[in-house]
């Protein structure tokens, strides 16, 4: 998953006066009218041509569809309007209207965020990540944590793992211990509990630092996005399952003033478009990772699948870990024990 390096200022503070500013007139804003034609600006989490920007850009073309063309969503790939790292804060003050994030960005500041994101050696399938979100309350718990910011989450984009990639062969969860590691979020703090001493990079550093030994393991993106940026030259190694990220959610957020002024079918408009992206994004994923795991392996790339009974029997030690990141936050907890639960009736947790 994409690195971003977060501001060292509070997350309810703005990076600037400007947006202090443009977040004022925001909130002045009297609610738009029924069938007005509305115009946002996006930020998205992406490179411009890569496959999930396309997914934004497909996004976009729904929002508009299921307005008449009455919303009009500008998009923008990731760095277009400002640095990855101040998007929560210029969504936040108004520079422009939504935004798609990896909540465990900023789950150093919001401790709940570490489970709106993903949760390592935890839900095996994105189905059930998807459940906990709309059938579990998962939804709320996830607005309550960005609405002290005055953002509002809208909905989650949801798929199954990525990989680990590395230069040296893992049989085993003990063998992760000891080694280097780049991760992010809460995949950091449990590899950490797992013996791996991991090491904050961008993503555009993954490719040098395996190459040069600076890392031995690494979580960078999807098979398909890996495959592309060249890791089969660098790391003869792939580990599966992924159990630092078995399944992610991405999210579209939007500045709360601007979305209160939302007639209520744009809202829905809105809902609905990242539901279908949701679903969409995950069907095309299954495809492409098994054409990209046969290209890995005609390249010369050893794919080592971990034993389940492995896997299953490390995931209390990552409990542990997870409790450690939800610290004494009470939402973080009340998210975290209702996934738990879940996890249980799905058999993942005795």
């Amino acid at each position: 998953m994409t690195n971003m390096n977060l501001s060292r200022r509070s997350l309810l503070q703005l990076t600037a006066a400007g947006f202090a500013a443009a977040g004022a007139t925001r909130l002045a804003t009297p609610a738009i009218a029924q069938n007005a034609k509305v115009s946002w600006r996006m930020q998205s989490l992406w490179d411009g041509g890569t496959t999930p920007q396309k997914y934004e850009e497909l996004f976009v073309q729904k929002v508009a569809e299921k307005t008449g063309g009455e919303f009009e969503l500008k998009l923008f790939s990731a760095g277009q309007i400002v640095p990855p790292a101040q998007s929560f804060d210029a969504v936040r003050g108004g520079a422009f209207q939504l935004m798609k994030t990896f909540d465990g960005y900023t789950a150093g500041k919001i401790a709940a965020h570490a489970f709106t994101s993903t949760i390592p050696f935890g839900y095996k399938k994105s189905e059930d990540y998807g459940a906990w979100f709309y059938e579990l309350g998962g939804l709320d718990m996830a607005r309550e944590s960005y609405a002290p910011a005055g953002l509002h989450y809208i909905a989650p984009t949801i798929y199954d793992q990525e990989p680990i990639h590395s230069t040296v062969e893992i049989r085993t969860i003990a063998d992760l211990s000891g080694k280097k590691g780049r991760f992010t979020g809460l995949g950091s703090t449990v590899m950490g509990a797992f013996g791996v001493a991991v090491t904050p990079l961008p993503t555009a550093e993954v490719y040098s630092a395996l190459d040069r030994g600076l890392i031995d393991i690494a979580d960078r993106g999807d098979l398909q996005a890996n495959l592309d940026a060249g890791l089969a030259e660098v790391a003869k190694f792939i580990i599966l399952p992924g159990v630092h990220q078995p399944t992610t959610a991405t999210s579209y957020v939007a500045n709360t003033a601007a979305f209160d002024g939302l007639p209520d079918d744009f809202k829905a408009a809105l809902a609905d478009a990242a539901k279908e992206i949701s679903d969409e994004y995950q069907a095309n994923k299954t495809k492409t990772d098994a054409s990209a795991l046969v290209a890995f392996k005609e390249s010369g790339v050893t794919v080592i699948e971990l034993d389940e009974a492995d896997v299953t029997a490390s995931r209390s030690k990552a409990v542990e870990a997870w409790r450690t990141a939800a610290k004494s936050d009470p939402l973080a907890n009340k998210i975290l024990d209702s996934q738990i639960a879940q996890m249980k009736e799905l058999g993942l947790l005795t």
